[in-house]
């Protein structure tokens, strides 16, 4: 009689055991799934970088990096260099690779002196980048031909527009004008955008750039239609 209850006891315990584990790996099975459905929706909800969202542009620029402009008049390519401006490169790197300045016009050319851009054609970006500041990069090179800066409009007031010299301002640099890099190829396509509108009002007859901000394309497109424009940019390989 006991061997056979031996046997009996012995089965009822492997039976035990394998349904025991059988629950723990179903367990285990909805804990990898947990983890995997919660490392997926955490990488799903990370915040991609939105025009609409200044602060979402937050990408280091790397060391040095070249941006590439097609414009009505062609194609010029920039070099930066991080190291000369940080704040600055790492807002025109993030600018650059999102976007921003596709469809914006140069609005203010002023031969021999610069080539401004960096008003966006929408003006429902043109809003939110208004007080996206950076601070001031002290300058480290010379404004002379060829050099792209950041406008201000004072001290740490740097946002999304950015110039061209045309010719030797190195005047500039005791002002605070921080070059970010350098036309490496296409100035001459730089030199022949139009410039027959002159300085912008109210101190010239040229585009206001409130109301760029205010009507965007809308506004040059009526008032302006000879200005040139940028049709994309990109970050190079």
């Amino acid at each position: 009689m006991m061997k056979q209850i031996i046997p009996i006891l012995m089965a009822a315990l492997t039976w035990a055991h394998l349904a025991a584990a059988a629950q723990d790996t179903s367990k285990t099975s909805s804990t990898t799934r947990k983890s995997a459905t919660s490392h997926k929706s955490a990488t799903t909800s990370k915040t991609t970088p939105s025009l609409l969202d200044p602060a979402s542009f937050k990408e280091q620029a790397p060391f040095y990096f070249k941006a590439k402009f097609t414009t009505t008049k062609g194609d010029f390519v920039m070099e930066v260099t991080r190291s000369w401006s940080p704040h600055g490169a790492d807002r025109f790197y993030n600018l650059v690779k999102y976007h921003f300045y596709d469809g914006a016009a140069f609005f203010r050319v002023l031969p021999g002196f610069v080539v401004q851009f960096g008003i966006s054609p929408q003006p429902e970006i043109s809003r939110v980048w208004e007080r996206a500041t950076i601070p001031d990069d002290p300058p480290t090179q010379a404004n002379i031909r060829g050099s792209v800066t950041f406008a201000t409009a004072g001290a740490n007031t740097r946002t999304t527009q950015i110039f061209i010299n045309l010719g030797d301002n190195s005047t500039l640099n005791n002002m605070g004008f921080a070059p970010i890099g350098r036309v490496t190829s296409g100035m001459d396509v730089v030199d022949k955008l139009f410039g027959g509108y002159g300085e912008g009002a109210p101190d010239g007859n040229g585009p206001n750039q409130d109301r760029m901000q205010k009507e965007g394309k809308a506004y040059l497109e009526k008032l302006f239609p000879e200005l040139d424009t940028i049709k994309s940019s990109e970050i190079l390989p």
